[in-house]
């Protein structure tokens, strides 16, 4: 058995999800050959699973979305760096309800950027997701050398809003090591970075944005790039309407100014994971995340893995904390059946409460259909 399941948000870790379903199949097997292989699509919980699989776990100092200091990490192995925005910069870095989509900053993804470097990073898959912020990479490309100032020569104020005070925009000083590594820009999330389905508007309100809000953050983003392509051409243009801009409020914006190529979160990560190596061996592969729902198909980490598991002529199940697909899309997917937690637990109070008891006792009813 092969489990490669991404997180249950709020409730477990991938790799509480592999433990428990691993600790429910040999309540039936109990000499049950299990392969964990925690996933992630490039949001929160990627630096998590890449240790997991075998990298080294490196910690630094850096600014989180509010500029408080923090202890945040990235994974490093054989000059490939993971780097996982949300460590830095995403919502759960914030204090508790308390939402900052006007001034929330992505300078400490950028710290995080240049430790990769300094660790001698070849390579950096940059996981994005799950962010605080709406900045379009401003404060991340401030990190790594870049200049945004006012009328008055002075830096604007961090985080989306400070951008419609722009007035000069220097990339020149970018840390010159950038031009000799391969940046990977890993998400799920194709959206450009303005527009009626940019980052403002499909995913401030998400971050405690309001629709004034949103309509500040629009404009101001839209002057950002502005500005930008006085320095740096009409790229700048092209990039904002390119898929991937508005991930992560628009950091992926900034990572295509660095020169990042963009790719599918979960199709990066399964190859960082070595998905290929661990597959061939299994005679199922199960995967999951909490919501088994229509965002699932649309690049989520267990969409992903039914794809590659069936391009491998491997069976795929599911488990999930609630399950919001008929059967005949789940099918689509290449999963063969899903099981919810709901199923064995309908409160789902209790469901988000004693995810990890509930989970065993799905994987129980998995190890009766499938191996018994």
């Amino acid at each position: 058995m092969l489990i490669a399941a991404d997180k249950f948000k709020g409730s477990l870790t991938a790799v509480q999800v592999a433990e428990r379903v691993t600790a429910g199949l040999r309540r039936v097997v109990p000499d049950l050959a299990v392969d964990a292989l925690p996933v992630a699509d490039g949001g929160d919980g990627t630096v998590d699973a890449t240790v997991a699989a075998g990298f080294e776990r490196r910690e630094v100092r850096v600014a989180g979305p509010l500029g408080d200091e923090i202890t945040a990490a990235f994974a490093l192995r054989d000059g490939t760096a993971v780097v996982e925005m949300a460590e830095a910069s995403g919502l759960q870095r914030l204090p508790a309800g308390l939402f900052a989509p006007l001034t929330a900053s992505t300078y400490g993804s950028g710290e995080l950027l240049r430790a990769a470097l300094d660790a001698g990073a070849r390579t950096i898959v940059f996981g994005v997701g799950g962010s605080a912020t709406t900045d379009g990479g401003a404060g991340m490309l401030s990190a790594l050398g870049a200049r945004f100032t006012d009328a008055a020569g002075e830096p604007v104020a961090p985080g989306g809003a400070g951008l419609a005070a722009l007035a000069s925009a220097d990339l020149s000083g970018l840390d010159p090591r950038l031009a000799g590594v391969e940046l990977v820009l890993a998400s799920d999330v194709d959206n450009p970075l303005t527009g009626p389905k940019g980052a403002p508007a499909v995913y401030g309100p998400q971050k405690g944005a309001s629709p004034d809000d949103v309509e500040t953050l629009d404009a101001a983003l839209t002057h950002y790039v502005k500005v930008l392509e006085k320095a740096v051409g009409s790229r700048a243009a092209a990039y904002a309407a390119s898929p991937g801009a508005g991930a992560a409020g628009g950091i992926g914006y900034g990572a295509l100014l660095l020169g990042a190529r963009f790719r599918p979160g979960i199709e990066v990560m399964l190859e960082v994971l070595g998905f290929t190596a661990a597959v061939e061996h299994a005679t199922l592969v199960i995967t999951g995340e909490g919501s088994l729902d229509e965002q699932t198909l649309h690049g989520k980490a267990p969409a992903g893995v039914a794809a590659a598991a069936r391009a491998a002529g491997k069976e795929v199940v599911a488990v999930c904390g609630r399950l919001a697909l008929q059967p005949e899309a789940l099918g689509r997917a290449g999963i063969r059946r899903a099981y919810p937690l709901t199923d064995v637990e309908p409160d789902v109070a209790r469901c988000l409460a004693d995810a990890g008891p509930i989970l065993e006792r799905a994987a129980e009813r998995i190890g009766r259909d499938f191996l018994t």
